[in-house]
């Protein structure tokens, strides 16, 4: 094919002269400040040339799409029947039975119980290959078993059916602390299992309860390699050969709203399982891996926007080789979803099968820059973490001393740093609306699991977006009780030119907060500006302009608020030589971009008694 001459009109881009651009628009600023880090310390650089090493890493095969897997955890029976006919009649491809005690389990899951299961799978042709993946915690063995016997019951040969047992026992101690199963227990069961003629796989290495609790992608990596290696050495302890063996374990990952990141660590780990492989002395063999959307971007408020995070998420597993996906419905963090929230999560994933057609390109990854860099980098940091696994005496050994339990926390500390918005969750943290609706779900209320005893410290789950949405529920506190909500007056200072960026800025810090922003729109008098403080009904103030205008008249406005009854007066922007002058005048906070944001709600809030 001959060049397209418009092509071939243009010099070719050279990466001296995009530097030389950039330095231009840096205005002094280092190269570095371009450059940002992940929470295991990788640099992710601005730009990145194509990769020379790059290959496809084997995953699915070519052109065969990823299961749509829906996640069913209704207690009743009836009701989850319903569900699951709804989602498989109407383009899932797979269903995951959430059981008591499961990591990720949040409060609701199906009973142990023949007759429940039975009802539930009313209907379901499992001989035809449905894919069936067990989430299990407690009493484990007893819910295969009953699967394994309704079956039976039915009729339906074994070899036929599409199950991934997914015992769990290292990860159900991990999350809860405690457990009532070991690697040789599931070996065991895989053992009688596949007498029986199922297929497996058999056990899940899970690193989503990682995730879920603030750790790092190398972190869920490295936890999710050290606990297949467990489960494959009590396999091959118990006789099956190694070959056999792997191909009983498969994986599950949290995928995120950082999409290349999460792209990255799929990719990632499929190449370091297949280093475990060849040490074992096999040919490596695509792993089967799963990936289900974070929990902890998962947020209460504005929870629409957990549609977007969702499909991003479900993207970058994609791209990065996922054999099967779980979109969580966007309503997930409030409560049991209803059908219109789960057909959502549903038609998310079918949009980029069929529409998208994201499955039809092997690794689009593959030869990126950016996406192999990152992806090297993964597999160095968990290989070594990993490492570390192995010195101790394997993952349940290091459990019990708690000492990943603590760098998983050292790591979940910074993950606060949502308090800097450094991580941003769209109309939670940033870009609120608090005039939202609020979203119904399931009228059934959670009944956590209860452990007893614990043998390990617990890998607790969090959520980003909780601490804003502790500070709405004391807005909407305050509304309840006096009808109208913590106010503060955006003090606009100048032509809108000068004020209109600082105030959109600090419109959205205050009100993540529940504290409502009232502004001027147009230029005003200084006189007039403390005139609309007092109409507003606010008792606190943020003055909002260019640093030019603050320079001038900055001072001057914080005295005149002061002295019409402001009861802190806040400064949008740094203050630079500016402070001393500002703050005899009256400024008490300054509010930009890295402050400590939920330090000055929580200040924010306890001034006006909420």
């Amino acid at each position: 094919m001959s060049d397209l001459s418009l092509v071939s009109a243009f010099p070719k881009a050279e990466d001296s002269a995009w530097k030389e651009l950039v330095e231009k628009a840096l205005k002094g600023a280092p190269f570095s400040v371009l450059e940002s880090k992940t929470y295991d310390g990788a640099v992710i650089e601005p730009l990145y040339a194509p990769a020379t090493n790059g290959a496809v890493i084997p995953s699915r095969d070519p052109g065969t799409p990823w299961e749509i897997t829906q996640r069913i955890d209704i207690a009743d029976a009836g009701v989850a029947n319903g569900q699951i006919l709804e989602d498989l009649n109407n383009g899932a491809s797979g269903i995951a039975l959430v059981f008591q005690g499961a990591v990720g389990e949040c409060g609701y899951a199906l009973p142990a119980d023949a007759d429940a299961l039975g009802a539930a799978l009313e209907g379901v042709h499992l001989e035809w290959g449905v894919p069936l993946e067990l989430q299990l915690g407690a009493n484990a063995a007893a819910v295969a078993n009953i699967v394994a016997d309704l079956v039976d019951a039915r009729g339906l040969p074994a070899n036929h059916t599409n199950i991934r047992f997914g015992f769990d026992p290292i990860g159900v101690l991990a999350a809860h602390g405690a457990t009532d199963a070991s690697p040789e227990d599931v070996a065991a069961l895989a053992k009688d299992l596949s007498a029986r003629g199922f297929k497996g796989p058999f056990a899940a290495a899970d690193g989503r309860l990682v995730h879920d609790a603030g750790g790092t992608e190398a972190q869920e990596l490295a936890f999710a390699l050290a606990s297949a290696i467990a489960y494959l050495r009590a396999f091959e302890a118990a006789g099956i050969p190694l070959d056999e063996a792997r191909r009983m374990i498969f994986f599950r990952l949290s995928t995120d709203q950082n999409q290349f990141l999460t792209t990255a660590k799929f990719r990632a780990l499929r190449k370091l399982w297949s280093r475990i492989e060849e040490a074992c002395g096999l040919t490596p063999e695509p792993a089967f891996v799963t990936g289900e959307t974070a929990w902890r971007m998962m947020t209460k408020r504005h929870a629409q926007g957990n549609i977007v995070r969702g499909t991003i998420a479900a993207l970058a597993a994609a791209v990065g080789g996922a054999n099967a996906v779980t979109v969580q419905p966007y309503t997930a963090a409030l409560g049991l979803p209803e059908a219109s929230r789960a057909a959502l999560a549903r038609n998310t994933q079918t949009v980029l099968l069929e529409e998208s057609n994201l499955y039809r390109v092997a690794d689009p990854a593959a030869g990126s820059g950016a996406l192999e860099a990152l992806t090297s980098d993964l597999c160095a940091k968990a290989w070594r973490l990993f490492q570390k696994f192995e010195e101790a005496g394997g993952v349940i050994e290091v459990l019990g001393t708690g000492l990943f339990q603590e760098a998983v926390a050292e790591t979940r500390r910074p993950r606060d740093s949502m308090a800097r918005r450094k991580e941003s969750l769209i109309g939670t943290s940033d870009f609120p609306d608090l005039g939202e609706d609020d979203l119904t779900v399931m009228d059934v209320a959670p009944a956590p699991f209860e452990t007893g005893a614990q043998e390990v410290m617990p890998l607790k789950p969090m959520r980003l977006g909780a601490p804003f949405e502790a500070l709405r529920d004391r807005s909407d506190a305050v509304l309840a009780k006096t009808g109208a909500r913590p106010k503060i007056y955006l003090a606009c200072l100048g032509r809108p030119a000068d004020f209109n960026t600082r105030a959109s800025f600090a419109k959205s810090l205050f009100e993540a907060g529940g504290i409502e922003a009232i502004a001027a729109t147009s230029e005003q008098t200084l006189a007039e500006t403390v005139e609309g403080f007092r109409a507003s009904g606010a008792s606190l103030a943020c003055l909002c302009s260019s640093d030019k205008v603050y320079a001038a008249d900055g001072a001057e406005a914080a005295k005149a608020l002061r002295d019409a009854g402001a009861a802190h007066v806040y400064l949008a922007g740094k203050p630079g030589d500016l402070e001393a002058a500002l703050r005899e005048a009256g400024v008490e906070s300054f509010v930009f971009q890295g402050c400590d944001v939920l330090a000055v709600l929580d200040g924010a809030q306890a001034t006006l008694g909420g």
